[in-house]
């Protein structure tokens, strides 16, 4: 949006667009209750950070959670209770801070509700980076906060969450102390990144985002010293890595030419996506400076496996392509809407059902084959067949950059690309 927005303007999706990212923002702002900003007692002198509503575990014994019932959103009726978590979640809150901050240069011409936005997210920022640095952790390593959420989102690092919240602060409101936080904790988060992790950019590693947001600030903002070295190192550093994609020595591939960023990891797609979407972005800004070529010039890849040039011959996108999967592990697309409600006990049914799902879950990215290029279609089989936001997030950023762009050459059907763009 902040890159494309006229773009997104020139095919009437910028309003829609706007509504998302509201409706995202409004949720957010609901997460986090600063010290004393309510009359309760629970909340005085205590800053609070909601993390999820519901969970894997029961609430009695034998009771229904949201991994065992097989149920329609609509119809749920068992206990949800709501995970909360202090400043010690140092992750969770550079995550809320980056979308909050990100958000308010979206809506920076509605001078309130930005200030609205920034305010959050700078409060935020500054109880989570003046938490006692004994107390700075991830949420996932305190039961009552995201305890839950261990076996599922595991987090293993918070540094590179900060920076990611601290540069995107930057970027919402010009205050160089956000940016010289990044900065200098830059190489601090680098030391804390998994070797598994380097060249990964998703929910549990944000560096390659901030290294691209530090290499534009180097591109297009003459910010000098002390930051024009560091933000050299970042730019040599996602050059570096979106090369290595592209390189025979550093990722393995299926015999189908599927990256495998993650390989001992089940969705693989959506790393491959994210990878392909970053660097579509980190070419495009070297575009504006008239920089071709490069040190990997003259290599490049697409998306076309994910919409179906892969031995399955299978579009892993929901309703595009000759052939693409019916069985999307999703609860709401695999039980018919007949105006009645089903209990818990009755999901089952539907969930092992042979059947195509009654409603097509359009544009939905699932998590793809496995490392042999081999796929499933089949509910039951949610290491295949299961879509998330976390997942569909790099791929539909890189299907609105291309679409937007008009650029039709990694896609097999160019009216497809306009018919995707007016529905997104």
């Amino acid at each position: 949006m902040l890159e494309y927005h006229e773009k997104y303007a020139d095919i009437g999706e910028l309003d829609h667009a706007r509504d998302i990212i509201r409706w995202g923002s409004d949720y957010l702002l609901k997460l986090f209750i600063p010290p004393n900003a309510t009359s309760d007692p629970i909340f005085q002198n205590v800053a609070h950070l909601s993390l999820q509503v519901g969970g894997a575990k029961n609430d009695t014994e034998g009771g229904d959670n949201d991994t065992i019932c097989w149920q329609r959103p609509e119809d749920m009726s068992y206990v949800r209770p709501v995970s909360s978590c202090d400043m010690a979640a140092s992750d969770l809150a550079g995550e809320v801070v980056a979308g909050l901050s990100a958000a308010s240069l979206v809506f920076k011409d509605e001078k309130d509700y930005a200030i609205r936005l920034t305010t959050a997210a700078e409060t935020l920022f500054e109880l989570a980076i003046k938490e006692d640095p004994t107390k700075q952790g991830t949420y996932t390593a305190v039961d009552e906060c995201g305890g839950d959420a261990r076996a599922f989102y595991n987090s293993t690092s918070f540094k590179d969450d900060l920076v990611w919240g601290g540069t995107w602060l930057f970027f919402a409101t010009g205050n160089p102390s956000y940016l010289e936080y990044a900065s200098r904790n830059f190489s601090l988060a680098l030391q804390e990144e998994r070797t598994s992790e380097r060249g990964l950019f998703y929910w549990n590693n944000k560096l390659l985002g901030s290294a691209v947001l530090l290499a534009r600030l180097l591109y297009f903002r003459d910010l000098g010293y002390p930051y024009k070295d560091s933000f050299a190192s970042s730019a040599n550093m996602t050059e570096s890595v979106l090369c290595s994609y592209l390189s025979d020595q550093s990722f393995n591939r299926t015999q189908g030419g599927l990256i495998l960023l993650k390989p001992d990891s089940w969705s693989p797609l959506q790393y491959a996506a994210t990878a392909s979407f970053l660097s579509k972005l980190y070419s495009d800004y070297l575009n504006l400076l008239h920089r071709t070529g490069g040190v990997c010039r003259d290599r490049a890849f697409s998306i076309d496996y994910i919409l179906g040039d892969n031995p399955m011959k299978m579009s892993y996108m929901v309703g595009f392509g000759g052939q693409y999967l019916l069985q999307v592990h999703h609860r709401s697309a695999s039980i018919p809407w007949d105006g009645q409600k089903y209990l818990c006990s009755e999901g089952n049914r539907w969930l092992h059902s042979k059947d195509p799902n009654p409603n097509v879950l359009l544009g939905a990215m699932v998590g793809g084959p496995d490392k042999f290029d081999h796929f499933i279609d089949e509910r039951d089989k949610p290491w295949f067949t299961e879509p998330s936001i976390a997942s569909n997030a790099g791929l539909k950023c890189l299907q609105e950059l291309y679409c937007v762009l008009h650029l039709y050459t990694y896609y097999s059907s160019a009216n497809f690309i306009i018919i995707q763009c007016e529905m997104e």
